[in-house]
């Protein structure tokens, strides 16, 4: 049965995930203009051939954008399904919900503030972001919570979501409005969603990914108190979960990922929508299934997307944003996910 949890589903389930995700990677090492790529890469690679500059190609820029793609979509993916785990609604997710436009305000902030080291972009932009998101959230409970329905409400959260990311939209706008040319056109760049990180140290990677494994792994250790709350508030208080705690925690564990990550990729939209929902098709509503899944599955599509991105319109001579591509398959699905949910919410279905 799809929903009893035992070792060969985990072991079936992460190993496709983890096999989906290393081909994806290998698919992103061998996406580039220059002719290095594919068996050839590996076999060269691993006999010592490569030359210093196919070496630098291959370390300075395809492997650290193919990790980055990776922590990046796991990040997103997520936390789209904690999410909507602990709102009980199938539609949430960090971008619908206003969360990343948030975190790419609180970003869009910082980076307004000048010419600053590599530094200091690196601490203190995560930091604004992660400040950003966690101003969404307030806003979005603020609301859901004196409205009609309460906090679960479908409606209610689309509604507010569309009012967080219209008024972060709004201040992005007008921040673009009052800087220079030249820095109006990197945020422009940066809101479209990126993930080229070129000329970014190693360092400044490692502990991208670092905080966000570590957000990551926190939030698998909640796995079972989701599955109880997946009953019901009350019956997950009868059956001893702390809600309000778990809750509190998890939306700050989940926003931690996300706007680490938006601080150096922008808005990357869906992916925290998309992927949970097929995830969940597949494995099942376990989390200490779906969760690790989910993550594996989202750094696989969001590094298939930005191959896509950069080879399929690379041949037009351009490159296009991943968060446009993602944007462009995800709102299709979005809206279907939402025609469901009000088709059963009328008991149509």
């Amino acid at each position: 049965m799809r929903g009893v949890l035992t070792p060969h589903r985990i072991a079936w389930s992460a190993s496709a995930a983890l096999l989906l995700w290393v081909c994806s990677a290998a698919l992103g090492l061998s996406a580039g203009s220059s002719s290095l790529g594919g068996f050839d890469l590996v076999a060269r690679l691993l006999s010592g051939e490569l030359s210093a500059t196919e070496e630098a190609i291959l370390w300075s820029a395809r492997l650290p954008r193919v990790l980055f793609a990776g922590v990046v979509g796991a990040a997103l993916a997520a936390g789209g399904a904690v999410f909507q785990a602990v709102l009980r609604n199938p539609l949430a997710d960090p971008y619908i919900l206003g969360v990343s436009g948030g975190a790419a305000l609180g970003g869009t902030i910082f980076l307004t503030l000048g010419s600053l080291s590599i530094g200091a972009l690196a601490i203190g932009t995560p930091v604004a972001a992660f400040g950003g998101a966690l101003a969404a959230l307030a806003v979005i409970f603020g609301v859901a919570r004196w409205a009609p329905g309460g906090r679960g409400a479908t409606y209610v959260l689309l509604l507010t979501g569309v009012i967080v990311n219209a008024l972060a939209a709004s201040l992005i706008m007008f921040l673009q409005s009052v800087v220079s040319a030249q820095k109006a056109q990197e945020i422009l760049f940066y809101l479209m969603g990126s993930l080229s990180v070129e000329g970014t140290p190693w360092s400044t990677m490692v502990g991208v990914s670092a905080v966000i494994l570590a957000s990551l792994v926190a939030l698998w250790a909640f796995a079972r108190d989701l599955n109880v709350m997946s009953l019901g508030e009350e019956e997950a208080a009868y059956l001893g979960v702390e809600v309000a705690r778990v809750r509190g925690v998890c939306l700050v564990l989940a926003s931690l990922a996300v706007a680490v990550g938006v601080a150096f990729s922008g808005i990357i939209g869906f992916v925290g929508l998309v992927v949970p929902h097929a995830m969940r098709l597949v494995v099942g509503p376990d989390h200490r299934v779906l969760l690790p899944t989910s993550a594996l599955a989202g750094a696989a599509f969001l590094t298939l997307a930005d191959v896509s991105a950069r080879s399929l319109f690379g041949l037009l001579g351009t490159t296009l944003p991943v968060g446009v591509l993602t944007s462009m398959i995800g709102a299709p699905l979005f809206l279907y996910f939402l025609w469901r949910a009000l088709r059963r919410d009328a008991g149509w279905a």
